[in-house]
C-alpha cells in the first residue's frame, strides 16, 4: 500500500489510472452490443487497421496521427458492419481479410520507408501496447475523457433503439427504428473506441476488452440490463486491478489487464456452474 501511495503521487500513474477505467467502461457498452450481433472479433480487424494508419502516419511524419487514424479506422468499421448484408463477403471473412491485410502492409510500411531505428521496439508498443505508462500525456487523457464522454452519453440517451437494433433488425426497422443510423453510430463509436485504447493496451489486446467483459456477464445474467451492468463493472475493476498490479509488479500494462480480465472470465465460469449445481 506503501508502494502504491508513492506512486500515485505522480502524474504519469493518475493518467494511466484515469484512461484505463474510461477505455474499459466504454469497450464493455458496446462489447455486449458487438457480441450479440455476432461481432465479437470485429475489435481485433480494427485495431489492426489503426496498426496500418498508424505506420503510414509514422512514415509521413505526422505530428497529430489521430488525424489520420481515427478516420481510416472508421471508415474500415461501417464497411465491416454492412457487409452481413452481402451474400459475396460475409462479416467474418470481411473482418479476416482487412485484419491480415493491414496488419501486413503496416508492417511492411514501417519495414520500408521507417525512419526509427528501434523498428522492433516500435511495433512490438503497437501491437502489445506501451510497456511504460509514462506515454500518456494530459492530451491523451482529455482526449480520453471527451470521446468517453460522448459514447456514455450516446449509449445512455440511445439505449432502448440500441436494445431493439441489437436483437431483432428486421422489427427495429418494422417499427420505424433507423436501423442504419444506429448501425453507422455503432461502427463510429467503436472505432473510436479501438484508437483510444491502443495507446493502453495494445492493437493485439483490444479484442479482450470488449469480449472478456460481456461474456463474463452472460455467464451470470440473462437479461439486456443487468449484463450491461455487469459487463461495465467487471470491465472497470479487472482495468484497475491491472493497472495497479502492473505499477507494482513492472509488468505490461496491457497484457496485465487482459491477464485480469481472463481471471474474471474464469471466476465467472465457475460461479455460473456452481450456481447450476445448486439449483
Amino acid at each position: 500500500m506503501e508502494k502504491l501511495l508513492f506512486y500515485m503521487q505522480y502524474p504519469f500513474v493518475r493518467y494511466a489510472l484515469i484512461v484505463g477505467v474510461l477505455i474499459a467502461l466504454c469497450s464493455s457498452l458496446l462489447g455486449v452490443t458487438l457480441v450479440l450481433k455476432r461481432y465479437s472479433y470485429i475489435g481485433d480487424g480494427l485495431s489492426h487497421v489503426a496498426f496500418g494508419g498508424i505506420a503510414v502516419a509514422s512514415v509521413v511524419n505526422l505530428t497529430n496521427r489521430m488525424t489520420l487514424v481515427l478516420p481510416i479506422t472508421i471508415i474500415s468499421a461501417i464497411f465491416l458492419l454492412r457487409t452481413s448484408r452481402n451474400a459475396k463477403v460475409k462479416g467474418d471473412a470481411a473482418i479476416a481479410m482487412i485484419s491480415v491485410g493491414a496488419l501486413a502492409f503496416g508492417y511492411l510500411i514501417m519495414n520500408v520507408f521507417g525512419t526509427s531505428s528501434n523498428l522492433t521496439g516500435d511495433v512490438c508498443t503497437t501491437l502489445f501496447g506501451s510497456t511504460s505508462i509514462l506515454t500518456l500525456t494530459m492530451t491523451d487523457v482529455w482526449l480520453c475523457v471527451v470521446m468517453s464522454v460522448f459514447v456514455v452519453a450516446a449509449y445512455v440517451l440511445l439505449y432502448n433503439r440500441i436494445f431493439a437494433v441489437t436483437f431483432d433488425e428486421n422489427f427495429a426497422r418494422a417499427v420505424g427504428t433507423k436501423v442504419d443510423f444506429y448501425n453507422l453510430l455503432i461502427a463510429v463509436v467503436t472505432a473510436i473506441i479501438i484508437v483510444l485504447a491502443m495507446n493502453l493496451v495494445g492493437s493485439l489486446l483490444i479484442s479482450a476488452l470488449i469480449i472478456f467483459p460481456a461474456l463474463s456477464a452472460m455467464r451470470l445474467f440473462t437479461s439486456f440490463k443487468n449484463v450491461t451492468v455487469f459487463s461495465a463493472v467487471f470491465s472497470v475493476v479487472c482495468a484497475l486491478v491491472g493497472i495497479i498490479v502492473s505499477i507494482l509488479a513492472g509488468t505490461p500494462v496491457g497484457s496485465t489487464i487482459v491477464a485480469i480480465d481472463a481471471v474474471g472470465f474464469a471466476i465467472c465460469c465457475g460461479g455460473s456452474l456452481a450456481g447450476r449445481k445448486l439449483a
